[in-house]
């Protein structure tokens, strides 16, 4: 499946190429590399051939390189145009991997902001191309997703019936994640126009939004399926540049969803204003490191994987929801759904 990798503050904008590409598990080399604690032991991520739990394997496959893309917010466009206010998301996608961009590392060496997204695609079946890369752009608000919704062509009539007609119109590639980012996205301005994209909306209306989404997905299924319906895997993330939400969700009873992680410690490592950045397994904070945590400013960072090998990461708990508020306050929140919906095929994705 994807890597994904989410960073936002309040307060303190980061070096794009300091937390996507120096890192010593960055998104970057996530490509090909993994490191998934609590998950499976360091030092194993390489061996997933011989992890007995398949399902595990695939969700977490090693070879992500079918496209790019990443997503950070800028006060620019409010500078210059007056029916535009705060912050609004610039967005760069590519069909090549990320240690085959130029353009994509020039970019990260010389821009810094308070909030990014970035993703690295392994695909389910939909064709490479840009169109099809994450993340997804709506307005002010950005969606990314790493997982499937499993037999996505059974439902993909009746989920683009329950679509808004601006949010239909905004769907430019053919993948099942930019369609649930519109489900979304109907879902959070109650099917409203594309106005409604540039207004504010809580973070608990978000995270509403984002359970009703997955819900929906379910039912349709259940409605359409029944019985023989999989499981979907779906780790979704929206923000809009001050707010974010983040889910790690599985529909089955035993089955782990992929991983994902959150920390609100590291970035004070990866930010080239303040010293200590650990580089390896066994690597220490120095006492230039812990004074620095008094100095940064708050941020949450959210990804598929650590970016470093601190033990200050927590694996977000199976079906449950990550909500970060205008002041950086983090909360997780069980996603509360019928456990009808659980589907019972063991033998997919």
């Amino acid at each position: 499946m994807c890597r994904w990798f989410a960073y936002i503050s309040p307060e303190e904008p980061c070096l794009l190429s300091d937390v996507l590409i120096d890192p010593a598990n960055s998104i970057s080399k996530q490509c090909s590399e993994h490191y998934l604690p609590q998950l499976l032991p360091h030092g194993e991520e390489k061996e997933l051939d011989d992890v007995p739990d398949q399902l595990l394997r695939m969700r977490n496959s090693l070879l992500n390189m079918d496209g790019l893309g990443i997503a950070w917010y800028t006060p620019a466009a409010s500078t210059y145009l007056k029916h535009v206010n705060g912050l609004r998301p610039a967005l760069y996608k590519s069909q090549s991997p990320p240690f085959n961009d130029f353009n994509f590392r020039s970019l990260c060496n010389n821009t810094e902001t308070k909030c990014v997204l970035a993703h690295i695609r392994a695909t389910s079946g939909s064709v490479v191309s840009q169109a099809n890369s994450h993340p997804f752009v709506f307005g002010r608000f950005v969606f990314m997703h790493n997982g499937v919704i499993s037999t996505f062509a059974d439902i993909r009539r009746d989920l683009m019936d329950l679509l808004c007609y601006d949010a239909y119109c905004n769907v430019l590639g053919t993948t099942d994640s930019e369609h649930a980012a519109a489900l979304f996205m109907t879902n959070l301005t109650n099917g409203g126009q594309k106005t409604t994209w540039e207004q504010e909306w809580s973070v608990d209306g978000m995270r509403e939004a984002m359970v009703k989404t997955v819900v929906q997905i379910m039912e349709l299924q259940h409605s359409r399926l029944g019985a023989i319906a999989a499981p979907n895997s779906l780790n979704f993330c929206v923000t809009d540049g001050t707010k974010m939400v983040a889910i790690r969700f599985r529909n089955h009873a035993t089955q782990q969803p992929p991983s994902l992680y959150w920390s609100e410690f590291a970035g004070r490592t990866l930010n080239t204003k303040y010293p200590g950045k650990p580089d390896a397994p066994d690597a220490v904070n120095t006492e230039a490191t812990k004074s620095s945590e008094d100095r940064i400013g708050k941020h949450t960072i959210v990804a598929s994987e650590p970016t470093t090998y601190e033990g200050e990461w927590n694996l977000i708990k199976k079906n449950c929801a990550l909500t970060v508020d205008e002041n950086g306050l983090e909360t997780e929140v069980p996603i509360e759904y019928s456990p009808e919906l659980n589907a019972i095929d063991p033998n997919f994705k």
